[in-house]
């Protein structure tokens, strides 16, 4: 079973038709995946016995819909590493509630995807796992952290997947693969159960080759939660009401920022033929200024890292996960099973973190990055007033090669330049395909942002993007035999 053809809405008719068999459909995609990860590496745990939910009702689109899962979301009685080598038995004994929502709409799980280690990363090369490729060229990252989840959906191996999105997790990858992905406002929908990175700026969402088999997924697993305290309880629209629209008269905010010489001249191209194209189509382009995005990165790394130092204060060697043999005392226990436990990445952040939070640092370091995402907040607030959405790069090059940027993580962090500040201020952001990049061949992201709760918005923009050039038809190179 390959998925690079289907749709959510193709499975669902052919699984009412009886065309399909929903427990041959999961055996299928187990062996699929098994197959094709010889080549990408995309899956941590596939579950070749997954649990297809008995007397399938198809008024349910995910009924019956094999759906892969991000491995830092827990999944009762199914491995949830986090791609570290600290948690590599974990198998977690209750269920968050995004899978338990989409297990209620009779989806089936089928396995758990490669990540960065605990989401810290943007090639998804920090994996104790190993690398996950690209799909369009086997020499390339397919970004990070939610990599496994992109190049799952990319090379057909499911419809649809989750992922999270710290800093842009979800976007970049989507860019890298050509494939959309969605982060939706910060509290649209429930953290119980994702494993935390930073809770005040991770979110889950949607990645899928099709804009409206995000919205179908999204439908399912918004929404309020009593274990989640964060999360909003705003009623969740129907999203694939937003699809199928024209976009004239829309108010589009270009960032200058966004498109400045840093990005790479075939990516600039290709999302300068959206923006005229929006523009040909009624929509009223506006260049605007976000005046802080030169300060995102430096602020979101201390933000970010001090939050993870706090989160990842739990993995001891004692509860559960991996503990060091060789210690002698309890302290040993702890130093040593952190220290073998944990990637190099993952301590870097531990450390910068902890420092930015230490007596010292926190008035000159934590206590400045908070003031200044108080102003990026402001930017995007003002922006707003005026336009319905932001457009722009999701990244200022495409793919990159594998190992050519793991060993600086300056140039690695500023990867996320222009994805970031959505995280910031907690703005729904997705990327759908804008073509192939002239310089490089590879996929290039269109990014779309919205006001708080206004997914619709990005919805409309997005699948319009998508009937224009319907990048969906063209499939990865670097499957080729």
């Amino acid at each position: 079973m390959n998925y690079l053809n289907e749709t959510i809405d193709s499975l669902n008719d052919k699984l009412k038709k009886g065309e399909l068999d929903a427990k041959q459909l999961a055996k299928d995609t187990a062996e699929n995946i098994k197959k094709t990860d010889e080549k990408i590496n995309a899956f941590i745990t596939v579950d070749e016995d997954a649990k297809v939910a008995e007397d399938l009702n198809f008024d349910n689109k995910l009924a019956g819909v094999p759906i892969a899962i991000k491995d830092n979301i827990i999944t009762e009685g199914l491995k949830t590493t986090a791609a570290s080598h600290i948690l590599y038995n974990f198998e977690p004994v209750y269920e968050s509630t995004v899978v338990a929502k989409l297990k209620a709409a009779q989806a089936t799980i089928i396995g758990k995807t490669n990540m960065d280690e605990f989401a810290m990363g943007s090639s998804t090369e920090t994996s104790y796992f190993g690398d996950t490729k690209n799909p369009w060229n086997l020499n390339k990252v397919p970004g990070g952290s939610s990599g496994g989840s992109a190049a799952a959906v990319a090379s057909g191996e499911v419809v649809a997947a989750l992922g999270s999105d710290t800093g842009g997790s979800i976007r970049q990858p989507a860019s890298f693969n050509g494939i959309f992905g969605i982060k939706p406002t910060y509290g649209r929908v429930s953290r119980w159960g994702l494993i935390a990175f930073a809770s005040s700026l991770d979110q889950i969402g949607v990645m899928s080759k099709r804009v409206k088999d995000s919205a179908e997924v999204l439908n399912v697993i918004a929404g309020a939660d009593d274990r989640d305290a964060t999360v909003s309880e705003k009623e969740v629209p129907d999203y694939t009401a937003f699809l199928g629209k024209d976009v004239k008269g829309l108010r589009v905010a270009v960032p200058k920022e966004y498109m400045s010489d840093a990005v790479e001249a075939g990516v600039k191209k290709a999302v300068q033929a959206k923006i005229d194209l929006l523009k040909e189509n009624g929509a009223i382009i506006n260049e605007v200024s976000l005046p802080h995005t030169k300060y995102v990165v430096p602020t979101y790394y201390i933000i970010a890292s001090s939050e993870a130092s706090a989160n990842l204060e739990r993995y001891d060697g004692i509860r559960y996960g991996f503990r060091a043999e060789d210690a002698k005392n309890l302290e040993e226990v702890f130093v040593k099973s952190r220290s073998e436990g944990f990637g190099d990445e993952v301590k870097r952040r531990i450390m910068l973190g902890s420092f930015a939070l230490s007596a010292g640092a926190y008035d000159k370091f934590f206590l400045q990055a908070a003031k200044v995402r108080t102003l990026i907040c402001q930017d995007f607030a003002k922006v707003f007033e005026d336009n319905d959405v932001i457009v722009g790069p999701v990244s200022t090059e495409t793919a990159f090669d594998l190992n050519s940027e793991i060993s600086d993580p300056i140039k690695m962090y500023n990867n996320d330049i222009l994805t970031i500040s959505a995280n910031m201020a907690g703005i729904p952001a997705a990327s759908v395909p804008a073509g192939l990049s002239e310089t490089t061949g590879m996929p290039v992201g269109f990014q779309i942002m919205g006001n708080r709760f206004d997914e619709g918005h990005v919805f409309q923009v997005a699948d319009f993007i998508e009937r224009s050039n319907k990048f969906y038809e063209q499939k990865p190179a670097g499957l080729e035999d």
